[in-house]
């Protein structure tokens, strides 16, 4: 049986082989990355856009439905990190360093804004979360099993970075660590910092694809329906480090073992996602965020392909062309619309197809 890095090592593989990307694929592939990356890290921190409002507001700067201004423009500021992230990832000869990561952050969060709590018998407190600042307030998180875990305290913490970096750019120089555990241990031992008081998760996430992407490794996404393994396996780590911040932004990679194991699968998943999604040429195989659909009944994909063609086809012109009952069409349209596979939009164009085929 194959260990993991085997595994690993072959979908790593099968991607080498295809590389480079002729225009159409490199294209199709960039743009279904980043709507995928967008739309999941966001997710994972509670942003409410759909994945279809997702690629209508980063496809064509609109989105159908209602939805949260915050929201909007928290999905449209990751769009310009993740391009900002890339272009310094792959154009830039400079190693990371601090200030980068704060503009990064400071391109997430947009600008300064406060955040009120109630606190029992009817007091309201409110803090200022600081874009492009560390913190200046102890953050922690309460796990699932009911306990406070404590990150590094603001007076901590800029000393933390700074040992961070300078580890990383050692340890890149050094090149005993390969890239993918370069930056599974670095995503790891940011996190232990928390330096942010929000979108440390987001942060994390663009990071360890910027190490990936430094060193011509294909980025990754942390699917937001995984939420609960991603945590669970820091939570397995934290538990092998030790709960003292300090502790955990030194950790070895030998103490993360549980988390560096759940990433390397994540990322074999998703390599092995992308060469399929790039090379499978089965009509029956349709893709959505990451995964692949196929469909029971054979007019689903006729009712998609006439979609896509004319967005404004009527249901009784899907009749028409089908052959079958009004019902069975109404059926059909409102899976794909529960689905999320299509989206209904206003104006000149009424239905934009989310789902795409293999």
């Amino acid at each position: 049986m194959e260990t993991i890095i085997e595994q690993f090592e072959r979908a790593l593989e099968r991607w080498q082989k295809m590389q480079p990307l002729n225009q159409y694929d490199q294209e199709k592939f960039s743009r279904r990355f980043s709507i995928d990356f967008n739309y999941n890290s966001n997710h994972i921190e509670g942003n409410t856009l759909t994945y279809g409002q997702t690629e209508l507001l980063l496809l064509f700067g609109r989105v159908v439905q209602e939805a949260e201004m915050r929201d909007l423009e928290e999905m449209k500021a990751s769009d310009v990190g993740l391009k900002m992230m890339t272009e310094e990832a792959t154009m830039s000869v400079h190693p990371l360093t601090e200030t980068f990561i704060r503009q990064l952050h400071k391109t997430l969060l947009r600008e300064d804004y406060e955040v009120y709590r109630n606190l029992p018998g009817g007091v309201t407190t409110s803090y200022t979360i600081h874009a492009g600042q560390y913190k200046t307030r102890p953050n922690s998180v309460i796990t699932r099993y009911g306990d406070r875990f404590d990150y590094a305290s603001p007076e901590e913490t800029p000393a933390l970075m700074s040992d961070l970096v300078w580890w990383y750019r050692e340890e890149e120089a050094k090149k005993e660590l390969t890239p993918v555990e370069l930056a599974i241990l670095f995503h790891y031992r940011y996190i232990r910092i928390h330096p942010f008081e929000d979108g440390n998760g987001r942060i994390a996430r663009l990071l360890v694809n910027y190490i990936l992407a430094r060193h011509n490794y294909p980025m990754v996404v942390v699917r937001s329906r995984k939420k609960q393994e991603y945590l669970e396996a820091l939570h397995r780590a934290d538990l092998q480090v030790g709960r003292a911040p300090s502790d955990g932004a030194h950790a070895t990679l030998e103490q993360i073992l549980p988390f560096y194991n759940y990433f390397v699968q994540l990322m074999t998943e998703e390599i092995n996602g992308y060469v399929d999604f790039l090379t499978e040429k089965n009509p029956d195989i349709w893709w959505f965020d990451g995964e692949r659909v196929t469909f029971n009944s054979p007019t689903v994909p006729i009712i998609l392909d006439e979609m896509r063609g004319n967005p404004n086809i009527t249901q009784a012109a899907l009749v028409s062309i089908l052959g079958i009952q009004r019902s069975a069409v109404q059926k059909t349209m409102k899976l794909l619309l529960d689905k999320g596979y299509v989206v209904q939009r206003q104006g000149r164009y009424k239905w934009h197809v989310v789902i795409t085929r293999s």
